[in-house]
């Protein structure tokens, strides 16, 4: 097909952008917020993690001489301990990685798997309704079989530089000597009405009389420095075989309530592994995105594809006109992302058509600057097979994202999750077990056949993760980037990859512009911000608004000719630190 993308001309609102722009200036939301602090510098390497004690893990890493992919481990089992909110070894993460010797970007799926013994009806009812989302959490029965430990040792074979065992002496000596409770830990253990009556859970995070222990609290866990202790000599196996799967398997399989079926041999028959990354153009630019299971990179990359046609770097980052644009193709983005994006090695993907650019030119054609227009459908994209049958997910946020640049140059963005906020509340030698199975579709069949992200043995669910690395038209990288947030993270990662390359921001400043992003229905803007502001002048085209808060969790590092400079997400509790 043509490439059009360049080539069709941008239909000029006329008449309404005077009154866009009325309304924005009215509203004060044509600017993006003048308070972000400068980015982090630093002239060699740097670490971008959601925790300090995280980042000064992989810093010291790299102060070590190791690389993107050992500081990367290091913070993730730092983070095990004092995040265990969002990831963990329980867990299961994808990564990017970029070589700098070759300019090769490789894409690592750790995403969890579903027991050999679930059936498509893991959350029916005995009347055939979905389960309640917080029914189907908490116990064993949402707990797949975490990847991140297999696939970080498989990253660290092919990109390692210090040994494995030196890895983990940070979280062990943290685990055993103890840190301190930070607020945000703190509120989130306050609200969480499940957490306290999981006993291990309960005994570790919270006071004899069920309170939330307090902000400042020394935690120690000395179970969790014995598992990682075990993990640092034995390596990967130590974990999916003998003793530690066991007590794993018997905590999911006997658990008082809601018990899963994870068996002995899913541990031990888990597989991570290297997939072909999403590369793409934009502009001048080639960003890269994880493939399926998660949706992320596709939709990441069709939401950009869909936008090239417009000139963004014209308007303003907070005007009502991008924030209008950007919705209506994250809304078409969505509707190809519930039809078509499911595990691929069970399910016919048409990853090549959804990111044709013919394809996307002719999507493109469905938005009209002016009007928000009708409920976008899926598109029928080169190369589909079979039907489009929708399922839907009920994906809320927590996870956690780190992002890395060595000295050698090479880079890892991450993204790495329990999924829910503590994973399915089961607590096993000190480390929080997941949740992931509930990001399957809850319907296995639709009213033209079977869901693509149904539950199946063996299967990894969906996901929204968005891990991203952007080169220069050289091959260079450019940035690395990423943010947890459920299904959002795909607009938080495409709005702050558009606010750096179309509007030119840094990426401290990126990462702070206040968040407008959209799925299938209203556009949510980030409450107390200027993006809440937009609400009357993307109401006067007919978008449906919501105003709430967008806990984001942005992490990402920027190369420039004056070196690196470093992003963290002021609505968490991270930092960028290099030198």
């Amino acid at each position: 097909m043509p490439d059009r993308t360049r080539s069709r001309p941008y239909r000029n609102p006329g008449l309404f952008a005077p009154l866009l722009m009325l309304l924005a200036l009215l509203a004060g939301g044509l600017a993006p917020d003048a308070h972000a602090k400068p980015p982090a510098h630093a002239g060699k390497y740097m670490i971008a993690a959601a925790n300090p004690l995280a980042t000064e893990a992989g810093l010291e890493m790299l102060r070590a001489g190791g690389s993107a992919v050992d500081a990367a481990i290091a913070a993730q089992l730092v983070l095990t301990l004092v995040e265990p909110q969002s990831s963990g070894i329980g867990g299961g993460a994808f990564m990017l990685h970029f070589r700098q010797s070759d300019r090769a970007v490789a894409a690592y799926d750790g995403r969890e798997t579903a027991p050999a013994a679930v059936a498509p009806t893991l959350f029916l009812q005995a009347d055939g309704e979905p389960m309640k989302f917080y029914e189907a959490v908490v116990g064993g029965r949402s707990v797949g079989a975490p990847g991140v430990l297999r696939m970080l040792e498989l990253a660290h074979r092919a990109h390692g530089k210090l040994a494995w065992a030196r890895l983990f002496e940070p979280a062990i000596a943290l685990a055993r000597d103890g840190f301190e409770i930070s607020e945000r830990l703190h509120y989130l253990l306050s609200i969480d009405r499940f957490l306290p009556l999981q006993p291990a859970a309960g005994a570790y995070f919270y006071e004899p009389d069920g309170t939330a222990k307090a902000v400042g609290t020394l935690l120690r866990n000395p179970a969790l420095a014995d598992t990682l202790r075990q993990i640092a000599e034995g390596g990967a196996d130590a974990f999916y075989t003998g003793p530690i799967a066991a007590d794993i398997v018997d905590a999911v399989r006997n658990a008082a309530s809601n018990p899963g079926a994870l068996s002995v041999a899913d541990l031990a028959g888990y597989v991570a592994k290297e997939r072909s990354a999403l590369c793409r153009p934009y502009r001048d630019w080639r960003v890269c995105g994880m493939p399926p299971p998660t949706s992320g990179g596709v939709a990441v990359l069709q939401i950009l594809g869909l936008l090239e046609r417009f000139p963004l770097s014209t308007m303003a980052p907070l005007s009502p006109e991008a924030a209008h644009l950007f919705a209506r193709a994250s809304h078409l983005a969505f509707a190809d992302r519930g039809a078509y994006l499911g595990d691929p090695d069970f399910v016919s993907v048409p990853v090549a058509g959804l990111l044709d650019r013919g394809y996307l030119a002719a999507r493109a054609d469905l938005i009209d600057p002016e009007r928000a227009g009708e409920p976008a459908a899926a598109g029928d994209p080169p190369g589909r097979a079979g039907q489009v049958v929708p399922g839907h997910d009920l994906a809320l946020p927590s996870t956690s994202h780190l992002a890395v640049v060595d000295g050698d140059g090479n880079a890892v963005s991450m993204t790495t999750s329990v999924e829910n906020v503590f994973g399915s509340r089961h607590m096993v030698r000190g480390f929080i077990l997941n949740n992931q199975l509930t990001d399957f579709s809850f319907r296995p069949d639709g009213p033209d056949g079977p869901v693509a992200n149904r539950v199946e043995p063996g299967k990894r669910p969906r996901s929204s993760m968005s891990p991203t690395l952007v080169l220069d038209r050289d091959g260079n990288l450019m940035l690395a980037v990423g943010s947890p947030g459920g299904s959002r993270i795909i607009g938080f990662v495409a709005q702050t990859l558009l606010a750096v390359l179309d509007w030119e921001l840094d990426i401290q400043a990126a990462i702070e512009l206040p968040h407008y992003v959209t799925r299938t229905g209203a556009i949510d803007l980030e409450a107390d911000t200027d993006a809440a502001a937009l609400g009357p002048s993307l109401e006067a085209i007919g978008h449906k608004v919501d105003i709430r808060s967008l806990t984001s969790g942005l992490h990402g590092i920027q190369v420039t000719k004056d070196g690196l400079l470093g992003g963290a997400d002021p609505r968490r509790e991270g930092v960028a630190l290099g030198d």
